[in-house]
């Protein structure tokens, strides 16, 4: 039996134990008194809540894929745009971090303000998936074939051929891998857009109107149903880079952008010059679509109204307080779910390497629990572990942990095995080659999986406050929402995008220190 059959099959055989235990352990009411239901007792009353599934899903299923398209084409076209012109990479770069650091659960609300009918989900869905895919398209596009491009200038052929012929068949392997961590996103920002959006139909609309029932069964049904449908999309374009690419080709993601030494040497004003407009042109950005929608002022707060609101109005000490409170309530613990998601990461990464058929086991749990929307998988969390700060951290672990665990596995996997046979001729130890060798290699991928993982616990935190533990900006959010207090609204939203750019930018500058250090160079 080959390797590959060996592997799916390990894996069929690891999801049916989880079946059965899960059946068992429901059926029992082992976990807080029945709130872990059994599978059978959950499509029991999937089947019997069946008729109000279709209009549901079609809902949600319209609005990602139309977010997905709209999204991945603007993405695809910036990646060629900016590849073209680096000055303009480099110019928007602070809008690209900025669409990258931000938490949907913040700027949810902000949309269904300022934008009317299904346009908040599509909206939101499009937002979810363009760095990824953007990112993606970059660095396909920047790692090409040298000698096909010489070949095609040399018969006379211009940038754009070059772009045509060569660059963009190179990218395709990048490309279909960033549409493939994509798929998901999309149909996450779908579901909280519906989920603070007070429409009819939609799975958010659905579970938001289920909450309060007390149903696990039905719970659990709304959140399998979300978790197929984002499983569904990033299969679909599994199965397409398998079909395309071959299985041998690796669809790993790198998600940084091509480093600043392929930009052109510029003098210093013209530096200063273009970093300035780096910082400005997210705020120039914010007020032109408050100025292109038209909303009132009264709901619609421009960057200078925020500064208004929050430092000049009569009420500014007032909100200031608020603000203050609820970070110093979620900062810890954004902090502490991070930490350990990075270090539940880091163990497995290296697990992956010593206890290979450990990764087999632990995939398909995990694949799960990353396919399965924050909205719909924070419910259910409250459920086993009730509403206290266990939650927030269980919830921010699990949105940490698995991109920060592909991102190291790959590096320590990467490691020459040229260089690994070192240690091994001295006598060295799996665990001491392993310490020496593996663990230094991957520090690149640790500092990515770092930056990765910033803007993704600030969301789990505030999910699991607007929907649990009732504590900081998560919740300071829901309650502002309650109070029509749009300066809090779009204040929390601002603050959240700059924290999690901040929090972006100083990993970063760590990373360039510690690497050249380390006299490694930096993947930026």
């Amino acid at each position: 039996m080959s390797s590959h059959n060996t592997s799916l099959a390990a894996a069929i055989r690891n999801i049916l134990v989880v079946i059965v235990v899960w059946e068992i352990v429901g059926r029992m009411d082992w976990v807080a008194g029945g709130a872990l239901p059994g599978l059978s007792e959950i499509l029991i009353r999937f089947w019997t809540d069946l008729g109000d599934y279709p209009g549901h899903i079609w809902a949600t299923v319209y609005a990602s894929s139309l977010g997905f398209l709209i999204g991945n084409t603007l993405a695809i076209a910036a990646g060629i745009v900016f590849v073209l012109s680096p000055t303009l990479l480099r110019l928007t770069r602070g809008v690209n971090i900025a669409v990258f650091a931000l938490p949907p659960i913040a700027i949810a609300p902000i949309l269904v303000l300022t934008l009317s009918g299904m346009a908040p989900r599509v909206t939101l869905a499009a937002l979810g998936v363009y760095f990824v895919t953007m990112s993606a398209t970059v660095i396909g596009l920047s790692q090409y074939d040298t000698r096909s491009a010489d070949l095609v200038r040399a018969y006379g052929g211009g940038n754009w051929l070059v772009m045509k012929l060569v660059r963009l068949r190179g990218a395709v392997p990048d490309i279909l891998g960033g549409l493939r961590v994509a798929a998901p996103n999309a149909v996450l920002g779908a579901i909280l857009a519906e989920f603070g959006g007070g429409g009819r139909w939609g799975l958010g609309t659905y579970l938001l109107g289920s909450l309060g029932r007390g149903e696990p069964e039905r719970l659990w049904g709304i959140g399998l149903a979300a978790t197929v449908i984002a499983g569904l999309s990033y299969a679909i374009f599994a199965v397409i880079s398998n079909r395309i690419l071959g299985s041998t080709r690796s669809v790993t993601l790198n998600t940084a952008i091509p480093s600043a030494g392929e930009y052109p040497k510029y003098s210093r004003p013209v530096r200063l010059l273009i970093s300035a407009g780096t910082l400005m042109l997210p705020f120039l950005l914010w007020w032109a679509f408050i100025k292109l929608t038209g909303v009132p002022d009264l709901i619609a707060k421009t960057p200078f109204g925020v500064i208004d609101y929050l430092f000049l109005s009569e009420g500014s000490a007032s909100a200031r307080s608020k603000l203050l409170d609820a970070l110093l309530q979620t900062l810890p613990i954004t902090a502490l779910g991070m930490a350990a998601g990075l270090i539940f990461a880091f163990l497995l990464a290296i697990s992956s390497r010593m206890f290979p058929g450990f990764l087999r086991t632990f995939m398909p749990i995990a694949l799960v629990t990353q396919t399965m929307p924050l909205v719909a998988l924070t419910p259910l969390l409250v459920l086993i572990l009730g509403r206290g700060y266990s939650v927030t951290l269980w919830v921010t672990i699990s949105v940490t942990f698995f991109p920060a665990f592909v991102l190291l596995a790959q590096g320590i996997q990467r490691v020459p095995h040229s260089v690994l046979e070192l240690p091994r001729a001295y006598g060295a130890s799996a665990w001491k080659e392993m310490r020496m060798v593996s663990i230094p290699a991957a520090l690149p991928y640790l500092f990515a999986s770092t930056r990765l993982t910033v803007p993704r616990a600030l969301l789990g935190v505030m999910i699991a406050e607007w929907l649990a533990t009732g504590t900081g900006l998560g919740n300071l959010l829901n309650r502002s929402r309650g109070y029509l207090d749009y300066g809090m609204i779009w204040t929390v939203a601002a603050v959240s995008v700059l924290l999690s750019v901040a929090f972006y930018y100083i990993v970063l500058a760590v990373e360039r220190r510690t690497l050249a250090h380390f006299g490694m160079q930096q993947a930026e």
